[in-house]
């Protein structure tokens, strides 16, 4: 297997498209598909902060110096305080499977414990998407439980599993 280069970076004006791609194209997101949304809120988002705001980010996944997609983040609360960050990923067919996403997971780890004082980082997917179970689990996440028919899509009700990674946790 060849190793992969993967890194993560500021979305630039070139990336719009690839953006927009994932708002419009159901196949891009697979499982994850939750219907279409308002594709003008990739410029909107570009325009206002370049999609670093205070309270949440996109990043571009970038793999052997190509866009391979984007990992993003927002705050998740618990309780009285327990403030943590929230993250997702999303890559394009062609460069899952190949180690990216795992890869890309980590970098975002390492990033927003680098920038920022949460000291848990947290992770959902369908019950059914073993791959992405993998990855996060290759990453440093350790899995939590099952959240019973939390997520809505393709006219069903479906089970995600939660993961989250700890400030202290070994790399």
């Amino acid at each position: 297997m060849v190793s992969t280069s993967v890194w993560l970076r500021p979305v630039a004006e070139e990336d719009l498209p690839l953006l927009r791609r994932f708002m419009v194209e159901p196949e891009l997101l697979g499982l994850d598909w939750s219907g279409f949304v308002d594709a003008g809120t990739v410029r909107r988002e570009f325009s206002a902060n370049g999609f670093l705001g205070n309270d949440h980010g996109l990043l571009i996944v970038a793999a052997d110096g190509e866009a391979a997609g984007h990992v993003s983040w927002r705050p998740v609360q618990h309780g009285g305080g327990g403030r943590c960050w929230g993250m997702g990923i999303a890559l394009v067919p062609e460069w899952r499977g190949r180690g990216v996403g795992w890869r890309a997971h980590r970098a975002l780890c390492d990033y927003l414990f680098a920038q920022s004082p949460v000291d848990r980082i947290e992770a959902g997917t369908r019950a059914d998407n073993h791959a992405e179970q993998r990855a996060l689990e290759r990453a440093g996440f350790t899995r939590e439980g099952v959240l019973r028919s939390a997520q809505f899509s393709h006219g069903a009700w479906h089970d995600l599993v939660v993961y989250s990674r700890l400030r202290q946790d070994p790399d």
